[in-house]
């Protein structure tokens, strides 16, 4: 069939759709009815056109049909986290995700009968030590990554691992051996940071490591087959999402080229905690499912999505099925895996994508400008702007114009949980002393749960 279906129509442009729209409006204003400003002071039109692109954005190298479903699993006995594993993968999965809170750990326990040459493994280390850098060589995979943040441990606890010189150096040897590391975004977006500052501090954090690097001893062909891996939560603001993912690989595209390393990145995304409720908690389930999405039409390599009854619920089985049930459905079912770039040429994601990228630059070239991500770490400015941005949400919560149903908006009286709550869900204060202030995760439903649980008959 040579005949174009639309030959016999003529081209609208832009100014054409707005004029219309204009009139239909019946005198009221353009900008005053329709477009509106987003918290990271993007405005947002009714519609988008090419005409909004002097040249068409280039086609993205991601590859969303390669996604993998993977299944989070602390490991505090390497025997039952492996058989909690072989039966995640029996069940669908084809990545694991081992968090690891310390080094004494039988790798050859925990990797039983596990193929890795079809199952890709995530293994999150809580600590940095010497003798298990030894155990991670042994492992000869390229379907293993290994996260190591030593600046997001810093930036989470408020201290290092042990001081600022040995954790570079102990980080440098695991480097050497698995070249992968992961630079940890999630905690930002669940302290409340906005889509530009997660975007911005992600890049700073990350240029720490490279600035480190490119004053090390490790190789230049080591440099360039470093994998970097980038921990992203994702929220429910769908197509924003999406686009902060593609913006994220546009930046360090061009992060990474100035320093010559490897210009690809893994990212590895989970549904955000900030978001999810104790009450009306299967909401939660709506809730994840969308941000999966996001994470999928994005273009994560990996996701790992997040049980509907996490914060107050042990890891049980039937909430780690239904989230992973999630997955395969989403793939398998729904067919989100048949396209590589279902994104690419969407006039609106593709803009979104551009605005987010250049107001992700110059809060980046500021904070650069201003001593660089750590120096402003330890003087508590990007701590001062999360909370900021964290309070203005809030307020917006508070306030209803924030809404999360069943909690905020349509709330049932009725519905009680003290009794069910298996852990603690609210932020636990532990009086310390550390070298700076720590990022701390909030829900945004905390405080009226709070409120709520203690007038619970």
């Amino acid at each position: 069939m040579n005949n174009r279906l639309f030959d016999d129509f003529n081209d609208v442009s832009a100014k054409q759709w707005k004029q219309k729209i204009q009139f239909d409006l019946k005198g009221a204003d353009y900008n005053d009815t329709l477009v509106w400003n987003t918290d990271e002071d993007i405005a947002v039109k009714p519609f988008y056109h090419a005409d909004d692109f002097k040249e068409l954005p280039e086609i993205s190298n991601t590859e969303t049909t390669q996604w993998k479903i993977c299944q989070s699993i602390f490991v505090s006995n390497a025997e039952k986290a492996n058989t909690k594993a072989i039966d995640a993968i029996e069940c669908g999965s084809d990545s694991i995700k081992f968090v690891l809170p310390h080094a004494n750990i039988s790798l050859k326990n925990l990797l039983k009968s596990i193929d890795l040459n079809k199952t890709s493994l995530h293994l999150e280390l809580q600590f940095v030590s010497d003798d298990f850098i030894s155990k991670l060589s042994s492992l000869d995979s390229k379907s293993i990554f290994v996260h190591t943040d030593i600046i997001g441990n810093l930036a989470k606890s408020g201290n290092w691992y042990n001081n600022l010189n040995e954790d570079f150096n102990q980080f440098e040897d695991i480097l050497k051996s698995t070249k992968s590391f992961t630079v940890n975004t999630s905690l930002y977006q669940n302290a409340g940071a906005t889509m530009v500052q997660q975007l911005a501090y992600s890049l700073a954090h990350a240029n720490e490591y490279l600035n480190h690097l490119d004053n090390s001893v490790i190789t230049r062909q080591t440099k360039q087959s470093l994998q970097l891996t980038f921990n992203v939560s994702i929220g429910t603001n769908y197509f924003f999402e999406i686009a902060k993912l593609r913006a994220l690989r546009l930046l360090w595209k061009t992060l990474a080229s100035e320093y010559q390393v490897n210009t690809d990145c893994h990212i590895l995304a989970t549904p955000t905690k900030r978001n999810k409720t104790l009450y009306d908690y299967n909401t939660n389930m709506l809730r994840t499912t969308t941000e999966c999405m996001s994470a999928i039409l994005g273009g994560a390599n990996t996701i790992c999505n997040l049980p509907y009854d996490a914060i107050y619920h042990k890891s049980n089985a039937f909430g780690v099925r239904i989230a992973r049930n999630q997955l395969l459905i989403l793939k398998h079912e729904s067919y989100f895996n048949k396209v590589d770039n279902p994104c690419d040429g969407t006039y609106y994601i593709e803009t979104l994508t551009q605005q987010l990228a250049e107001k992700v630059l110059n809060l980046f070239k500021d904070i650069e400008t201003n001593g660089g991500f750590l120096k402003q770490l330890k003087n508590g400015t990007i701590q001062r702007k999360i909370k900021e941005s964290a309070q203005k949400e809030q307020t917006a919560f508070n306030n209803g114009d924030e809404i999360l149903l069943g909690t905020n908006k349509y709330p049932n009286p009725n519905d009680k949980i003290k009794d069910d709550l298996e852990l603690y869900p609210f932020v636990k204060t532990k009086p310390r002393k550390t070298l700076i202030e720590p990022i701390i995760e909030h829900r945004l439903s905390g405080p009226l749960e709070q409120k709520r649980l203690k007038n619970e008959q």
